[in-house]
C-alpha cells in the first residue's frame, strides 16, 4: 500500500480509538491519541487533553454518562498534517427537573492532526454540532423544559445543553453549527492547518 493509503487508515484507527477508548474509560490508551498540546474543545469543557481526561474522571465519579457513536469518515492529507471529519453521535442520559431523559446529538468531529516522530496525533477537536433532542427514557413520561433557558442555547445542541447545564456544567453558548459564522471560521481554520501555517483556535496556537 502506498504511504497516503497507509496514513489514511491509520488516521481512522485513531479516530475510532478516541471513541471506544474514551467512552469504555481506558484513560491510559486514551492518553495515546493526544499530542502533548492536544485540546479538546467540548460543549461542557475546554482544555488539553489532561484536563480532559481528568474531566471526564470526574464526571464519571459522579456518574454523568456520556457516550459516542461513530459514522461516514473523510480526511484530507498534506505531509504531516490532516483535517479530518467523522460523523457522530453524542448520547447523553441524566435528570432533567426529575425525569430521566436521553438526549441525542447529532453533527461531525472536526479535527486537527499532525505526524510527529512517524506517529499520527491529535492536536484539536473541535465538534460541529447540528441537531438534537430529548426524550425521557420512561415510557409515556414527558418533561417540562423553561423556553427561555432552552432558547438560549445553540439550536445545534440546546437540548444537550440544557441537560449539562442542569448537571451544573457551564455550556459554551458559540460552538460550531451547520450553518453560520462559526462554522464559517472553523472550516477556513482547516486549510490553513493543512498548508503548514500557524493557526489560532479558541485563545490557543499551534504550528
Amino acid at each position: 500500500m502506498d504511504d497516503l493509503l497507509l496514513d489514511k487508515l491509520a488516521l481512522r484507527e485513531l479516530i475510532d480509538n478516541w471513541a471506544i477508548w474514551r467512552d469504555a474509560g481506558f484513560w491510559e490508551k486514551f492518553r495515546t491519541v493526544w499530542h502533548d498540546d492536544g485540546r479538546m474543545m467540548a460543549t461542557w469543557t475546554q482544555g488539553t487533553a489532561d484536563e480532559f481526561i481528568e474531566m471526564n474522571k470526574q464526571g464519571w465519579a459522579k456518574g454523568v454518562s456520556i457516550l459516542h457513536f461513530l459514522g461516514g469518515f473523510t480526511c484530507e492529507v498534506e505531509g504531516n498534517r490532516a483535517i479530518t471529519q467523522t460523523k457522530m453521535t453524542i448520547s447523553q442520559r441524566g435528570e432533567v427537573h426529575g425525569v430521566l431523559v436521553d438526549v441525542v446529538c447529532t453533527g461531525r468531529f472536526y479535527d486537527f492532526l499532525e505526524k510527529r516522530d512517524s506517529k499520527w496525533g491529535m492536536c484539536l477537536r473541535q465538534p460541529i454540532y447540528e441537531k438534537d433532542r430529548m426524550d425521557p427514557v420512561q415510557p409515556g413520561a414527558s418533561v417540562d423544559l423553561d423556553p427561555a433557558v432552552l432558547e438560549a442555547f445553540p439550536v445545534g445542541y440546546r437540548h444537550l445543553a440544557y441537560l449539562q447545564s442542569q448537571v451544573g456544567y457551564p455550556v459554551k453558548k458559540d460552538m460550531p453549527g451547520l450553518k453560520g459564522p462559526e462554522v464559517d471560521m472553523l472550516y477556513a481554520t482547516g486549510p490553513d492547518w493543512l498548508a503548514g501555517k500557524q493557526i489560532n483556535w479558541a485563545g490557543h496556537s499551534w504550528g
